[in-house]
């Protein structure tokens, strides 16, 4: 297909593209070898990712160090000698900073390439496996044994995922990941095969590329058993313990599925390379939708996407409940970052009616006899008189409140960070101008777009 050869023709790394990859990398892997020779001379040194399978998109080129501990060193000897080697890389690089998942592990940057330094275990079989890390080689080993040629195959997919916005497992995208692209192609032979069965993979949902489900039925049946309800069961072909597409979310599943329909009917190059899309005014959206916003601000806690962005969701979530108990309708919420953290809200109004006791003077007071007629409703209690009155209770005080109270579940960094939040009605700082009409207004999630 034409479209296909354009597409290829912007997002294969040239020759001079793929000789600076692979002069970064011999760089890189023979600083990390003269390290370990002095320092932790046990360790294997393993090349993991779209590099060494060359599946990587132009432009797209991160490195991962794979630094493989013997089995015989402990979870605590693997993190603290682990760390201590990638250190020790990374200083020999441009810089680097410690990040952290299951065990630290360092990020630096040497010739403007990305560069992950994970220590791990040096694991032969799904067996071996200790941390989740370990499957890395496996899977790099399995893929580049498996492939036969379809590499540019995987770039199509994955160009098509980005498109669809569909790309990365990430916990804050919750879509396809590397892998799983290649292992979809591996599966139905091209990216076109993959697109012509999209109805049938909904539907078999399972995919078993290594047999597990006869060579280890006990062990992949509860795989597949506990995996049930994602839209996808991919049993690892290294491990059967484990899903491929468990990080895969319903919502990205759902994207690509469309994005596909439409693609097989008529094949656009927007699918590959979506062009921006437009921008209004959220304020006419407000008025036309009769709808209300409300944002809420807050200093940006010092965390990696991968911490910072699902504890901003559970926040908004647990602010949507919140408000839905107190009476409010809740349309939808929007949550991220710029200058400042962000939750965005869309709710019916910004006011409840609200009843509310209205204290009175003592009864043998001067002051009784005009406080009794001018209320409907007045009772005693103890010396006092006491009534109620309708009043409009504005939703800032609602939130301000909750937060006070401690009523909203929060992500654990969160809820420090917005005791000092600003709450705006229907008003948004002019970075946000943009993400608040995309949101309002459904631009930010439409599949049709």
């Amino acid at each position: 297909m034409k479209l296909l050869e354009e597409v290829l023709g912007r997002i294969k790394p040239s020759k001079e593209e793929r000789k600076l990859v692979n002069e970064v990398t011999r760089e890189i892997l023979d600083i990390a070898k003269a390290k370990i020779e002095t320092v932790e001379s046990e360790v294997t040194l393993h090349l993991v990712g779209s590099i060494p399978k060359d599946t990587y998109l132009s432009g797209d080129h991160d490195i991962d160090l794979f630094l493989a501990f013997p089995l015989e060193y402990s979870l605590e000897e693997l993190r603290k000698r682990g760390l201590e080697l990638a250190k020790a890389i990374g200083n020999h690089l441009e810089n680097y900073e410690v990040a952290y998942a299951e065990h630290p592990y360092v990020r630096a940057i040497y010739r403007g390439f990305d560069i992950d330094i994970v220590p791990c275990y040096n694991v032969k079989s799904w067996k071996e496996v200790r941390t989740a890390v370990d499957r890395s080689i496996l899977h790099t080993k399995w893929v580049i044994e498996h492939l036969n040629g379809k590499n540019d195959e995987v770039r199509l997919l994955k160009r098509f995922l980005k498109g669809a916005n569909a790309y990365g497992s990430e916990v804050y995208v919750r879509g396809f990941s590397g892998y799983l692209t290649e292992l979809l192609v591996i599966k139905h032979g091209s990216f076109l095969d993959l697109i012509e069965n999209i109805e049938f993979l909904g539907k078999i949902k399972i995919i078993d590329l290594e047999g597990w489900l006869k060579k280890e039925p006990e062990i992949a049946y509860k795989t597949v058993e506990r995996e049930g309800e994602k839209p996808l069961v991919v049993i690892d072909p290294v491990d059967p313990r484990r899903n491929v597409a468990s990080a895969l979310g319903w919502e990205k599943f759902g994207v690509f599925y469309f994005k596909a329909m439409e693609f097989k009917e008529n094949p656009k190059l927007e699918f590959f390379f979506p062009s921006k899309k437009k921008i209004g005014d959220y304020k006419v959206l407000l008025r036309e939708k009769g709808t209300n916003l409300i944002v809420i601000l807050f200093p940006k806690p010092e965390l990696i996407d991968d911490v910072l962005i699902p504890q901003l969701e559970r926040s908004a979530k647990g602010l949507e409940k919140s408000l839905k108990k107190e009476g409010f309708e809740v349309f939808d919420s929007n949550w991220g970052y710029k200058d400042k953290a962000f939750i965005m809200i869309e709710v019916d109004r910004i006011k409840r009616p609200r009843t509310k006791l209205k204290p009175g003077p003592e009864f043998l007071t001067d002051r009784a006899l005009d406080f009794y007629g001018k209320n409907q409703k007045v009772w005693v209690r103890g010396k006092r008189l006491y009534s109620e009155k309708g009043v409009e209770e504005d939703v800032v005080e609602v939130i301000e409140n909750l937060f006070v109270k401690n009523q909203v579940s929060l992500g654990k960094n969160i809820r420090e960070s917005v005791k000092n939040a600003d709450i705006l009605i229907n008003f948004v700082p002019r970075e946000l101008e943009d993400e608040a009409y995309l949101f309002l207004s459904k631009e930010k999630w439409n599949v049709k777009a």
